[in-house]
């Protein structure tokens, strides 16, 4: 396969999928109903172009360590397929069509996009002085979340900030399973995760972050007064968390991620609930 395309994981599409949920919940929720078809596209095409982006600054951070580790040697930079300037090259490139499709909004969500952009370059370097990479994950993806209010209304609103915290907590549930896959792996090479550190406690610990997730949800509910679609949503997503936990209980690297790649499916959940919700 090409490696560029590679480079931009757009042969694995999760990443977008990921960050897409939050940013359509946050769409539809302050248009109270279907947003802009014009809006749609600019989000939608943002998180493409953004998660490629994070993939491919991502792979120039970790360049000098993923030729140690099994699943990520064999990726363009660290095999040499791809030299770091022209992975760089290609990052500010995805950059600059995002701000391009940003400059299509307002000023408050241009201001916002610098944030976003700042936090999401920041990332793939926190895995070396962080215990928690994914919270910084956490709030690069939920950065989306402003930014929907303010291009719809240009205003977030308080309501906002209890959508983009349930982001926050549901990218470090998922990525903490990611990282369980890769933790022998990370601890050969120094690199820090939650997982490392959560230790025996990390299938505990995303339980409990796994009810505040739905807790989380059932305030939005009441703050933006959806109804009983919503409330089967929250019923189905945690049926969806029981089933992760059983994947990952023995903690195995293939199960571990099955459970993230499953997580795309809570977001679908979660998203069909607010669609229906406000579309009534």
């Amino acid at each position: 396969m090409n490696p560029y395309i590679r480079l931009m994981r757009l042969d694995k599409p999760i990443g977008i999928y990921l960050l897409l949920w939050p940013t359509l919940w946050a769409l539809f929720l302050a248009a109270e109903g279907l947003p802009s078809i014009a809006l749609l596209i600019i989000f939608i095409s943002g998180v493409a172009i953004m998660r490629t982006a994070g993939c491919v600054i991502n792979d120039y951070a970790d360049r000098k360590i993923d030729k140690f580790v099994e699943r990520t040697k064999t990726r363009p930079i660290t095999s040499g397929e791809i030299t770091p300037n022209s992975a760089i090259a290609i990052f500010f490139g995805l950059i600059a069509v995002a701000f391009i499709l940003v400059l299509m909004t307002n000023w408050l969500t241009i201001k916002l996009s610098f944030i976003a952009v700042f936090i999401a370059t920041l990332y793939p370097f926190t895995k070396r002085w962080t215990n928690f990479p994914q919270i910084v994950l956490g709030i690069a993806f939920a950065m989306s979340v402003p930014m929907s209010f303010a291009a719809t209304n240009n205003y977030v609103p308080n309501s906002a900030w209890w959508l983009f915290i349930a982001t926050i907590v549901w990218t470090f549930i998922y990525d903490t399973m990611y990282a369980m896959a890769d933790r022998d792996d990370d601890l050969k090479i120094g690199i820090k995760s939650s997982a490392i550190i959560l230790g025996k406690y990390d299938i505990y610990i995303i339980a409990i972050l796994q009810i505040i997730l739905l807790l989380l949800l059932l305030k939005i509910s009441e703050i933006y007064s959806l109804g009983y679609f919503f409330y089967l949503s929250i019923i189905v997503c945690g049926f969806i968390m029981i089933y992760h936990q059983s994947l990952i209980n023995k903690r195995e690297k293939d199960q571990c991620f099955k459970a993230f790649l499953n997580n795309h499916y809570i977001g679908m959940v979660i998203f069909l609930g607010i669609a229906f919700s406000v579309a009534i």
